[in-house]
């Protein structure tokens, strides 16, 4: 009698369990990528840039992932953590007043004669820790080392800088900000 109790309960369970793995680990899966395929494929599939050179596809990476640039020529974009994730140091900690205070000396020494005040997105991680996008006061601050270092004008630069600056959602929601990846592919196409 026990025995039959426990199959009773048992045997609903499994059958349970292997119905809903169908629909909602199988189905509702490839329901969900069929329609993210159909109507985002640029987004379903990492939004990765890719160019062609020489009937090849060159891989440079995704849209929204930021990726680091330490050379002078290119624009630079938010620092990341070792983990490349987010940080959860306290803002007023000494740990990350030491960071910051390192990052701006880093860029002193990146662009000496630059006597700007340092945006506060270039010294701080963003909360992802790996923003593809910085502001556009982040990117005016660079024009002129990349300028230099590229031979090429202020005007050059600041043009692809604002061809690749996204306006904030409906005018009004967010900030401005520039891609950082984009802003480079444009700067490596120049030369």
């Amino acid at each position: 009698m026990k025995q039959e109790k426990i199959n009773q309960v048992i045997r609903p369970a499994i059958v349970s369990f292997f119905i809903f793995t169908v629909i909602c680990g199988v189905l509702y899966t490839g329901l969900m990528t069929g329609i993210a395929q159909v109507l985002f494929p640029f987004g379903a599939n990492g939004s990765i840039i890719k160019i062609e050179q020489n009937g090849i596809n060159q891989v440079y990476g995704s849209e929204y992932l930021g990726q680091v640039f330490t050379e002078p020529q290119y624009l630079i974009g938010r620092p990341t953590t070792e983990s490349g994730g987010p940080t959860n140091l306290s803002a007023v900690s000494a740990e990350q007043k030491a960071l910051v205070e390192q990052r701006i000396s880093d860029w002193h020494a990146l662009d000496p004669g630059n006597a700007r005040s340092i945006p506060m997105d270039l010294v701080t991680v963003s909360g992802s820790g790996v923003d593809p996008d910085i502001s556009v006061a982040g990117a005016q601050y660079q024009v002129e080392r990349i300028a230099r270092e590229r031979n090429r004008s202020v005007v050059d630069i600041q043009k692809i800088i604002d061809e690749n600056t996204t306006l904030p959602v409906l005018g009004f929601l967010g900030q401005s900000v520039v891609n950082v990846l984009k802003v480079n592919i444009s700067l490596d196409a120049l030369n």
